[in-house]
């Protein structure tokens, strides 16, 4: 957990230190810049499943990849020696997984889809800093996860088009001061196991999701949600709980 972390200055603006920037926040040394760079450029574009299957084999050389994933073209990785995608992962087009230490890991049989964007944006040295997502889980179309605090998602997590998974905060303690001098808080998002997060919604910083829990559509979620209930609103409360019931009534028991 890391809290009131003052913002890293830019000393000057000089070309060469602008660069120097760039490039720091786009690899872990100008060689591997260079050499993931060519992969993309050899690969990245080549559609079908053609592409897939040249991207399985060749992008190996430049991310940690234990079996076979299904990676769509036009997919951006950044810090791709920090990515680690388990057996059976698949990367949707127009993806964006930037892993800037310390790291984004995706478990087995997992879907991130078209537009998402696992954001891990460590640039100031946090320790607990990373995306974890477990296996057989669901990112949903232009999906946002930014793990500056630390984000551990567990199995079976499912998150609707547009959600948003945000595990960093401004502080705003002095009017006087811009916000953006004012430094920020990480305390990291972990979510449990058979989650449902419906369309829209967002989850703030420290927030603890318990196993089984329901996110209805466009909730903002700030604090933490008990496991096997069902939580909507702004800010979101407790609709009610998730219990077992009659499985002849054939009714549907909540709609996201």
């Amino acid at each position: 957990m890391e809290k009131n972390i003052q913002p890293t200055p830019i000393e000057n603006n000089s070309v060469f230190s602008n660069l120097k920037l760039y490039l720091d926040r786009q690899a872990t040394s100008v060689g591997r810049y260079i050499a993931e760079q060519f992969i993309y450029l050899l690969f990245g574009w080549v559609p079908s499943i053609i592409g897939i299957g040249l991207r399985g084999i060749f992008y190996k050389l430049i991310l940690k990849m234990d079996g076979w994933a299904a990676i769509e073209n036009n997919v951006k990785i950044r810090f791709g020696n920090y990515v680690h995608l388990h057996h059976g992962v698949y990367i949707d087009q127009n993806t964006y997984l930037h892993a800037c230490p310390n790291g984004i890991e995706i478990g087995e049989k997992s879907i991130v889809m078209i537009g998402s964007v696992l954001h891990v944006y460590n640039f100031r040295g946090m320790p607990h800093s990373g995306i974890r997502i477990g296996k057989d889980c669901l990112v949903g179309e232009y999906s946002v996860i930014r793990g500056q605090g630390g984000v551990t998602l567990g199995d079976r997590v499912y998150t609707s088009p547009f959600t948003q998974i945000l595990a960093v905060n401004h502080v705003i303690n002095d009017p006087d001061i811009p916000i953006i001098e004012q430094g920020i808080t990480a305390e990291g998002i972990t979510i449990e196991d058979d989650v449902w997060i419906g369309s829209g919604a967002i989850i703030t910083d420290g927030v603890h999701i318990g196993k089984g829990a329901v996110i209805a559509a466009g909730a903002v979620v700030t604090q933490d949600v008990p496991a096997h209930t069902v939580v909507g609103g702004i800010p979101a409360r407790v609709i009610r709980e998730i219990i077992k019931t009659d499985q002849t009534q054939k009714k549907p028991v909540f709609h996201l």
